[in-house]
């Protein structure tokens, strides 16, 4: 094992004083839930539900497009309104299954019953959480079963818990290591089912010292299971520099964690898994940090998938002042909302709600060539040079420069006393050079 850590990386403000501290609150929201069929990496999912259906808890509503795809469960029961166009976090329109509850949350046959998951075969396993529609909750929406069934599954020596989560602000990995703490040690033993060689490490920012000391002590009797302490540095929970901070082995765009022999998942992930393996239920629920200056009282929150943010608010007593700025995600990495009015899916992970936007008060300046961006870097980049070649729109120089391994984590940006939105700018060089090679 190396030090639990990585080159680079920045030290930014955390925030997560504001919403650590309280338990997760359990929401039941009433009205309208909304389901897009495009929660995850790849095809969207097809409707096989239509208006006027009565739908249950944990029913498939969405069925899986392809390999690189998700099932859609409902997390209410009620009549299904609409299958129809809606719009999504990030201002993309896609096909939504919409669904008036009827708050009786009437489950299916055998929804939450108890399961043994060591009477099951390796392909039972993979099959139920395939049809329980898991993804990556860590934000990237990559279709779990997928990820559990590698080309060679003897070369996995590695199974990798992020609950590391570096980014600002946000505390519901933090939350469920506490509360739902055997949830993860269960999920994780469910996996190790799958790979007879892998160890299972519990990586964990040292920033949350009594998550890891919960989780140790959890897991104080399994023999293949440890608890690693990270150094708390941003990105140390990008997928990357994870892998190389727990193993101290390299991967790159082309090449996927289990190419060095790692399966990497988030905790909401796991907890997911055990959800669907050992208690006979899809992902239909998610936790989300409300957060930020500008809520009352910031908190953690477990809803039902499909509710809109825009009801969550009040689950945070509302806001004290209006915000300038609502961000899903963390400051580093997320997105603003342009709109509350959009639904929670499998990947959202808060609503962060700042009274001031500090991006918005400074305007670029021309580069002074310090080098910050470089030493921030976490992937060994030239992000000067990157920068320099995609302004120009030279892209076969900023492939040259390796602009296709930029992480876009924000560190270059954060640091750099120019403010230049380095990050952006590499983002629309990446998807230039990605449409490109689509075409050919």
């Amino acid at each position: 094992m190396s030090n639990a850590t990585f080159r680079g990386g920045v030290h930014p403000y955390e925030g997560k004083e504001l919403s650590k501290d309280l338990p997760i609150k359990q929401v039941n929201l009433p009205g309208e839930y909304v389901f897009s069929m495009a929660q995850h990496i790849g095809a969207p999912a097809t409707p096989i539900v239509e208006k006027g259906d009565k739908v249950l808890v944990g029913q498939k509503i969405g069925e899986a497009s392809g390999f690189i795809s998700a099932n859609i469960c409902s997390s209410v029961s009620g009549t299904v309104k609409a299958v129809e166009p809606r719009m999504l976090l990030n201002g993309s329109k896609a096909t939504c299954v919409v669904i008036e509850n009827d708050e009786e949350y009437t489950g299916i046959e055998g929804l939450g019953e108890d399961r043994d998951y060591t009477k099951l075969s390796k392909d039972e396993i993979r099959d139920i959480v395939k049809e329980a529609g898991i993804v990556g909750m860590g934000g990237a929406g990559f279709p779990t079963h997928v990820k559990l069934a590698p080309k060679e599954p003897d070369k996995i020596d590695y199974i990798l818990v992020n609950g590391a989560e570096c980014e600002p602000y946000l505390t519901s990995d933090y939350r469920q290591m506490m509360e739902y703490t055997d949830q993860i040690v269960k999920g994780l033993k469910v996996m190790l089912t799958l790979f007879d060689n892998a160890k299972g490490v519990i990586c964990i920012e040292d920033n949350k010292p009594d998550a890891i000391a919960k989780m140790r002590e959890a897991v104080q009797n399994e023999e293949r299971i440890e608890v690693l302490p990270l150094k708390t540095k941003y990105p140390q929970g990008g997928e990357r520099t994870l892998i190389y901070a727990a193993t101290g082995r390299k991967i790159y765009s082309a090449k996927l964690p289990a190419d060095a022999g790692c399966i990497v998942d988030n905790v909401s992930t796991v907890i997911a898994i055990y959800r669907a393996v050992c208690k006979q239920t899809p992902l239909i629920r998610g936790v989300l940090t409300l957060t930020g200056d500008a809520f009352n009282t910031p908190v953690n929150v477990e809803v039902r998938l499909g509710c809109s943010h825009a009801d969550l608010v009040p689950e945070g007593d509302g806001f004290k002042t209006e915000p300038v700025k609502i961000i899903s995600g963390g400051p580093m990495m997320g997105f603003a909302f342009f709109d509350l009015n959009v639904p929670v899916t499998k990947t959202s992970s808060s609503i962060l709600a700042l009274t001031k936007d500090e991006v918005a008060e400074y305007e670029p300046t021309p580069c002074i060539r310090c080098g910050r961006c470089v030493e921030a870097c976490p992937g060994n980049l030239m992000s000067q040079k990157m920068a320099q070649a995609a302004m120009h729109n030279d892209y076969d120089a900023f492939v040259k420069l390796n602009g296709m391994e930029c992480y876009e984590c924000g560190s270059c940006t954060f640091v750099c006393p120019a403010r230049r939105p380095l990050t952006q700018t590499f983002k629309q060089a990446r998807q230039y050079v990605a449409a490109q090679r689509r075409k050919k």
